[in-house]
């Protein structure tokens, strides 16, 4: 033997000895107690399995506390009777027993740790065979090797275990253990466990929270590295969920027992929050315990609900005598189904029977409060009076109650059987029965590959293999602790939890007795549609609701913002619609009324067109400057034709065209008035000063001179569009208005291209003023001046309208408005300079003739009889009828007959006499006709 080894032993001894010195004591009645005593429960076979039981509960003034009915005397037989079958069964390990070595861990991590060292002193005496004591005598093997371990039940108590054992390369398969912390295969390579880890027990947890639609709850968990690290998951996972914490409060653990005073603290503090009814428990069944008791106290029953950990929940030491306490609770089990023929097996076992538990006598004497005769006396069976006989028997009706959870210990005793198994058919040779010598001298690491791999249907029916990470399937049923009648309640099952999916029967859930709602647990009730959380300054769930104003839309929880221009929000505030586009449309009561009145003057302009084309040779036609009339009836034509551009969804083409177009209809039209006045000004004036011929009066000048004029208005609109390129644009006038508009519209644009014709409309005006005095026989002129005053009147009233229009930001109105005036400027120069023609033309065609334009007296003669020469007749006629252009009014000359008698007189060519016979009513021959015509300058025949 290893001198070391020796040693090590030999001070492990000492150790465990001087320790139990320590925990020697004498109680009130003198006698002598040494607590705890400790046991080993010993089972033997050919391979021998540790393992770590919880049969204690955890005291605080002393290392171990009373005997632990479920979690600990049952999953001590639980894993007794599942090697029981194993060796039962010659299919697994052929003449292979299963060994145990049991010891109690009263479920503290240090007392724990302390009894461990157990496991490894197999593993250090057979660390090398070859040794041999001082004496030369070979070593006598004291300590069976352990080839692995079951346990601990507690998390914190495995993790200290499992730094140990690595360091011997000795697998550990934990039934209880959860804390996700044991997940790290980093820190604990060699622990496995059969169970899930607490990070997918709190996904469950949360899940049921939303589920139930809380989001503000408390968490209380235990002081320990299973609920500090169980606390730590829920925290993430809370916050990823937007659930908020309203307390968190741990329940003391590891460092002690604490006061009632601590439960009572921290049940005021979940009071102070009662709008946190959902409390999420994570913790053992000891401190819950106290907890439910401290909720009694101070009068707290029902004002909570209670989502419950594993460690608690369906726990006798939790729910006796706290029924109404626990009432309504929520708890989260791994899944697991009852070991076939236990509870028999347990029902049936008697302190006389069972003699491989050197725990049970204490456990029988919990169960029935009564003394066993010479069993150790422990500071838990000094009260009792009662003389246990052993014919006692356990039933359901007397207090059993089987714990839930056994069969994870049944599946880690099971994991270790088959993963031996495999190992038997890898390393040994075929047929072989027993351990064979290449299985015996494997190491831990072996073996440890073999249970990571394993695959079987366990003693529950279920399938079972470990994950990746070591821990059991994410398997978990959701149970629910309610009062199935009056005075009588019961744990059920509600749902399921698999690999991250729940399944919750809301419809079986009760909270209170004939009370089907769930609790609120919400800070501040939710806001309503289109109101934005403003949270109250250190609490991330407690808000109030602000609306958000007209124009706004939530862009999330806390933030509003404005619509873009064109946009509205949707009823619920969530989005932002477009509004419809406004425009105007053809189809408008608008623009039918603009484009009813445009056709009119279309057909009128169209038939004043025919009409002169019918009549083009006739005196009346040719004396209207007949070539600057068909430029002014087409640039009428065009002003009407405004309309149908006004009225048309706009677009950049068409924007442009209107630019381009409305002042330009009006510059053809007031050009050709303004050359048509512009002549007959010069020809009065020339008559005036000489008897010479004024220029530029031929109708081929006065189409230059109208096209010219024109010319300048389309020079203006390519600088214009140029440096201003037509756009259509949208415009939001109000934030309720999307309005589809050319860009000119809006800006007084279109005003560049009035600005030529006005321009044109002055000038004409000025000159309709100045040949105010020509004679009546030249009055085409007071057409003129009547049509340009008309048009000022209109002009001057529009520009008011369409500006007011504008304001209102009325698009059909202000479109209306222009549409209207342009063609109602277009109508009165129409009906003011062709009226008088048509009227002629067609009501009286008699006057259509050049006979009809001699002066007659009221007998139907001549006023002059007597023949006589041009030049007398016209120095000395009284009165002589002129016809100039549109001349048709007879009117007796005198004086004002100078400016003709110039024209002559200056050397007028051309000119004939003729002389005929008139016959009088009666058919008799009557005055002699003489007709001067005088071809005027333009080649138009202006008849004396």
């Amino acid at each position: 033997m290893n001198t070391n080894d020796f040693k090590l032993d030999t001070l492990l001894s000492q150790t465990l000895n001087s320790r139990r010195e320590r925990y020697t004591h004498t109680t009130s009645n003198g006698l002598n107690m040494s607590w705890p005593v400790k046991r080993v429960a010993e089972l033997d076979g050919s391979i021998i399995l540790g393992a770590l039981m919880m049969i204690h509960e955890r005291e605080d003034r002393q290392i171990c506390g009373p005997i632990m009915p479920q979690g600990g005397i049952q999953a001590l037989e639980c894993m007794l009777y599942t090697i029981d079958w194993i060796n039962s069964r010659d299919d697994i390990l052929p003449d292979i027993t299963i060994g145990a070595y049991v010891l109690d861990d009263c479920d503290k991590d240090t007392y724990g740790l302390e009894q461990s060292v157990d496991f490894i002193k197999g593993s250090i005496n057979s660390l090398d065979d070859t040794y041999q004591c001082p004496d030369g005598t070979n070593p006598t093997i004291r300590q069976k090797k352990i080839s692995g371990v079951l346990g601990a039940a507690s998390s914190a108590t495995s993790i200290q275990v499992a730094n140990l054992l690595r360091l011997f390369r000795i697998p550990q398969v934990s039934f209880f253990s959860t804390s996700s912390e044991l997940s790290n295969k980093q820190r604990f390579e060699y622990f496995l466990r059969t169970v899930p880890s607490d990070k997918s027990q709190a996904s469950a947890m949360i899940e049921i929270v939303k589920q139930l639609n809380w989001t503000y709850v408390s968490i209380i968990y235990e002081e320990s590295i299973y609920g500090i690290r169980a606390f730590n998951d829920l925290e993430e996972l809370l916050e990823q969920n937007n659930i908020c914490i309203a307390i968190k409060e741990r329940l003391t653990k590891d460092s002690g027992v604490a006061l009632d005073d601590a439960y009572d603290n921290i049940v005021k503090k979940l009071i102070s929050k009662q709008n946190a009814r959902g409390v999420i428990v994570f913790g053992s069944d000891q401190e819950v315990a106290m907890l439910m008791k401290a909720i009694k106290r101070n009068n707290a029953t029902g004002l909570f609900t209670w989502i419950g950990s594993d460690g608690w929940s369906a726990r006798s030491l939790v729910f006796a005598g706290n029924e109404l306490q626990v009432e309504g609770t929520l708890s989260v089990q791994p899944s697991a189904n009852p070991v076939p023929g236990f509870d028999e097996y347990f029902l049936s076992l008697t302190p006389k029977t069972n003699w491989r538990n050197p725990w049970f006598i204490e456990y029988w004497e919990h169960y029935f409060n009564c003394k066993w005769t010479d069993s150790t006396v422990t500071p838990y069976n000094l009260n009792y009076k009662k003389i246990c006989t052993g014919d006692e028997r356990m039933s359901y009706d007397n207090g059993y109650e089987p714990e839930g959870q056994l069969q994870f210990v049944s599946d880690a005793v099971l994991a270790f059987a088959y993963a031996l198994k495999d190992m038997h058919q890898e390393l040994c040779p075929s047929g072989y029965r027993g351990v064979c010598p290449k299985m015996r001298d494997s190491d831990g690491s072996v073996l440890l590959h073999f249970i990571k791999n394993v695959h079987f249907k366990g003693l529950a029916n279920y399938a079972f293999n470990f994950a990746d990470n070591g821990d059991g399937p994410a398997r978990y049923r959701i149970i629910h602790y309610k009062q199935l009648s009056e005075g009588e309640f019961g744990w059920i099952q509600v749902g399921e939890y698999n690999d991250g999916t729940l399944a919750l029967n809301l419809s079986e859930i009760q909270f209170h007795l004939n009370d089907l709602s769930v609790p609120s647990s919400v800070c501040s009730q939710p806001c309503e549609k289109g109101q934005v959380k403003a949270h109250i300054e250190g609490e991330k769930c407690c808000f109030h609701c602000l609306n958000c104003t007209k124009y706004q839309v939530l862009i999330s929880d806390t933030q509003c913002i404005d619509c873009p221009d064109g946009y509205l929000p949707d009823a619920d505030k969530i989005t932002c619609e477009p509004i419809p586009e406004e425009y105007m449309r053809p189809d408008s009561m608008w623009s039918i009324s603009a484009l009813l009145f445009s056709w009119t003057g279309i057909f009128l302009t169209l038939f004043v067109i025919f009409v002169f084309i019918k009549y083009n040779d006739t005196p009346v036609v040719r004396a209207s400057g007949r070539e600057l009339c068909f430029v002014l009836l087409a640039g009428i034509l065009m002003c009407y034709g405004m309309t149908f551009l006004l009225v048309q969804k706009p677009s950049n083409f068409l924007c442009g065209t209107q630019k381009a177009g409305i002042g330009f209809c009006f510059s053809v039209v007031y050009s050709a008035i303004l050359t048509k006045t512009n002549r007959i000004s010069r020809i009065f004036k020339a008559g005036k000063q000489s008897a010479r011929r004024p220029g530029l009066i031929s109708p081929k000048s006065q189409l230059l001179i109208c096209g010219g004029l024109s010319i300048i208005q389309i020079f203006i609109v390519v600088i214009w569009l140029a440096f201003s390129p037509p756009r259509a644009i949208h415009f939001y006038p109000t934030r309720e208005d999307n309005q589809l508009v050319c860009e000119a519209s809006i800006n007084a644009g279109y005003f560049v291209a009035f600005l030529y014709p006005i321009f044109l409309i002055v000038v004409c005006t000025v000159y309709a003023v100045l040949t105010r005095k020509i004679p009546e026989a030249f009055n085409e002129s007071k057409y003129i001046g009547f049509t340009m005053y008309t048009t000022c009147i209109i002009w001057l009233a529009f520009i008011p309208i369409y500006f007011t229009s504008s304001q209102s930001n009325h698009i059909a109105l202000n479109l209306t408005t222009m549409s209207v005036s342009i063609s109602l400027s277009a109508t009165v120069t129409l009906l003011c300079l062709f009226t008088p023609k048509i009227y002629i033309i067609i009501l009286h065609p008699e006057k259509n003739v050049r006979q009809s334009m001699m002066p007659y007296n009221k007998y139907g003669t001549l006023k002059n009889n007597t023949p006589m020469t041009a030049t007398a007749t016209l120095a000395t006629t009284s009165s002589i009828r002129v016809e100039s252009a549109t001349q048709s009014d007879e009117y007796e000359m005198t004086d004002k007959l100078r400016p003709v008698n110039n024209f002559i007189g200056g050397g007028v060519v051309n000119s004939k006499v003729s002389v005929g016979t008139q016959t009088n009513g009666n058919g008799c021959l009557g005055s002699t006709n003489i007709e001067l015509v005088i071809n005027n300058w333009d080649n138009k025949d202006i008849q004396l």
